[in-house]
């Protein structure tokens, strides 16, 4: 700012010391509101133009990313990585992918990215059938570029789901060599009961189905997540290593397997497993969780405060979104939904609140699709 003095009977020069101390605490407040618009536009700027590559967001911009860097040293590029060096800790959340589609919807990128931001210190092990093998970090770098929301978040790791390599050393090598997975009706769905029950009692962690949007952290080690007073799922439940729970699961997966009957290798095992060996399923009267044995039963409002037959209500435009205060996580039913409804970003549905707030890369991603299609 400049300041011209003009002689004349009106206008007087501002001689005075405390003046001049108000201009130039003028010109800096002009100058830091400047430089704050100049900041926020080129991060906006940043965002909406480089998405096809790397999700550029800087780290103060939404917490526990950092930022993208595929350019590893030489030294850490050709440094083995495998699931064992991963999730020896036994802290892991695990996902597995049992189709061979690379190219995931985007309800399957929000659940793994929101469990990413919820969890940033634990790793996330997203297993899908359809990646090549992966032997080194570098490989591992490759195989994300191929998946732009997840480039940011140094907690997820894919792996190839080798399910001979997840059997060996369970009860299950035994009977995967022997079915004839052409015979099965729905070969996707039990390959992946059974390596979910395979990689928990390996490794220990929490296990979550690609349509779980996670919302605050489980403070819970050894659980089952309860649907209802009488459906105990197997979408998501957690473990310590070679917990007696999963050994048992195992076993009866193979002595009572059949693939037929829907649920039987998931929910139904559940509850068969915890009334034979950990409790009577005693129900919930109130919004506690129970213990069953070593094992704690979830409150249906844990993971299910919407419930399969209401799953419509997520695609619902809300007035106001109230968050839900008892839950660790959100089960979609995207099964249920089978492309029927649709994530539309500024509609102001439940899902548009919920991608927002937990998996905002992929929020942006879809809203970037969506403009460049009309």
């Amino acid at each position: 700012m400049v300041i011209h003095f003009t002689e004349g009977p009106h206008i007087r020069r501002p001689t005075d010391s405390s003046s001049i101390m108000k201009s130039l605490i003028r010109v800096i407040f002009i100058f830091i509101i400047l430089v704050g618009f100049g900041l926020f536009y080129k991060v906006h700027l940043t965002l909406f133009s480089n998405h096809q590559n790397e999700p550029a967001i800087q780290p103060f911009f939404i917490p526990n990313i950092k930022a993208p860097n595929n350019e590893a040293p030489n030294n850490e590029a050709t440094r083995e990585i495998r699931p064992e060096e991963i999730l020896h800790q036994g802290n892991g959340i695990f996902f597995i992918e049992t189709t061979d589609r690379m190219e995931p919807p985007h309800v399957v990128m929000c659940a793994v990215e929101s469990a990413a931001r919820i969890y940033p210190t634990r790793p996330i092990a997203f297993f899908m059938k359809g990646l090549p093998k992966i032997n080194t970090v570098e490989d591992e770098n490759k195989a994300k570029i191929k998946f732009p929301s997840f480039s940011s978040y140094d907690n997820i790791y894919l792996f190839p789901l080798k399910l001979e390599e997840i059997f060996s050393n369970t009860p299950l090598l035994p009977w995967y060599k022997k079915v004839n997975t052409n015979n099965e009706n729905d070969w996707t769905k039990v390959s992946s009961d059974a390596s979910r029950l395979a990689l928990i009692w390996k490794y220990g962690g929490i296990y979550m189905d690609t349509d779980i949007i996670s919302v605050r952290p489980i403070p819970l080690k050894n659980f089952v997540a309860a649907e209802s007073n009488d459906i105990y799922s197997n979408s998501v439940f957690g473990s310590l290593p070679h917990h007696s729970f999963t050994s048992k699961g195992m076993e009866d997966f193979v002595q009572n397997y059949n693939g037929a009957i829907l649920g039987h290798q998931g929910p139904d095992l559940f509850a068969r497993i915890l009334k034979k060996f950990f409790c009577a399923l005693p129900g919930f009267k109130y919004t506690e969780d129970v213990r069953c044995g070593n094992i704690t039963l979830t409150n249906p409002d844990r993971f299910y405060p919407i419930a399969g037959p209401s799953w419509k209500k997520f695609y619902e435009v809300l007035d106001e979104y109230r968050p839900f205060p008892s839950s660790y996580a959100l089960h979609l039913f995207d099964h249920a939904n089978q492309g029927q409804y649709n994530l539309v970003p500024g509609s102001k549905t439940m899902v548009d609140h919920l991608y927002r707030q937990y998996c905002p890369y992929t929020y942006v991603t879809v809203l970037l699709k969506n403009r460049s299609s009309h």
